[in-house]
């Protein structure tokens, strides 16, 4: 087998592309996305995604990872090799990573989505924060969530900010883009209830019992959700606050939500907690 090839100049064709991936014009009309680091490009390998090309940076690449680089190589990948400093200029990490990964996208439509009767879903509403996106998307992994669902005018999921912050649960964890009616008109035929969460609804969000198959419907930090989803919702609930913060971060409301929904859905399940649910 040859040597991997060997880029030198910021002006070769795919550390142009790589840079261009950043854009979401870019990714769009590419179809594929940069993933940074040997664990979430692991993680994609894993799950089955398709490599386009590894990157390898030799002089930051653990000696763990060379196995998975030279079988990827082997099936037929390309693989590249970049000095550290060209690394660095792809990157705004302070140290580069020992790998990059330019990975084809996909994402899921409403009606693939399995909706088995325990499903939590998370449904995200005008949401424009790429990390607030990804650290969601890494929650929605740990609790067991079966989708992330985007409506309106949410971020892209494969943004280099997005792709960061999930810590590769991006590849294990169904996403669906969708408008808000369609969504509605979805989650009506799937039997699915929407929950939504608004700092003026009436009830505490653990004043309630969760019956999957449920959604949790969260708005972007600003505006919230708008009244014709709140509206729409089978139920309404707030987190509580009592200090002077206007609001939570996205990523932690999302978070106490879904562990609440597991907490009362799931009493007896290994992980949750074994404290009984509040009727509600």
């Amino acid at each position: 087998m040859s040597p991997p090839e060997l880029i030198t100049s910021a002006a070769n064709p795919l550390v142009k592309r790589v840079r261009a991936l950043t854009d979401r014009k870019g990714r769009r009309r590419e179809g594929a996305f940069v993933v940074e680091g040997v664990q979430p490009v692991w993680r994609a390998v894993e799950a089955g995604w398709e490599i386009e090309t590894l990157l390898v940076v030799p002089e930051h690449l653990p000696a763990s990872a060379e196995p998975m680089v030279a079988r990827r190589r082997a099936d037929g990948t390309r693989v590249a090799e970049l000095s550290a400093e060209l690394a660095a200029r792809l990157t705004d990490r302070d140290r580069p990573p020992g790998l990059f990964a330019v990975v084809r996208a996909r994402t899921s439509t409403l009606g693939e989505l399995p909706v088995p009767p325990d499903a939590v879903f998370v449904a995200l509403h005008d949401v424009g924060n790429p990390g607030n996106l990804g650290t969601v998307i890494r929650t929605a992994d740990a609790a067991g969530a079966a989708g992330v669902i985007l409506l309106g005018e949410t971020t892209d999921p494969f943004a280099p900010a997005a792709v960061k912050a999930s810590m590769g649960s991006l590849f294990a964890v169904p996403i669906a883009a969708a408008g808000a009616d369609a969504f509605l008109a979805w989650a009506r035929e799937r039997a699915v209830d929407v929950v939504a969460a608004s700092g003026y609804a009436e009830r505490a969000h653990w004043s309630v019992t969760y019956r999957p198959p449920l959604a949790v419907l969260l708005g972007s930090e600003g505006e919230g959700l708008p009244d014709e989803l709140l509206k729409a919702a089978d139920t309404c609930v707030r987190i509580p606050m009592v200090g002077t913060a206007e609001s939570l971060n996205l990523a932690v409301a999302a978070a106490l939500m879904l562990y609440e929904t597991r907490r009362t859905a799931f009493p007896h399940r290994p992980g949750t907690p074994s404290s009984p649910p509040v009727s509600g």
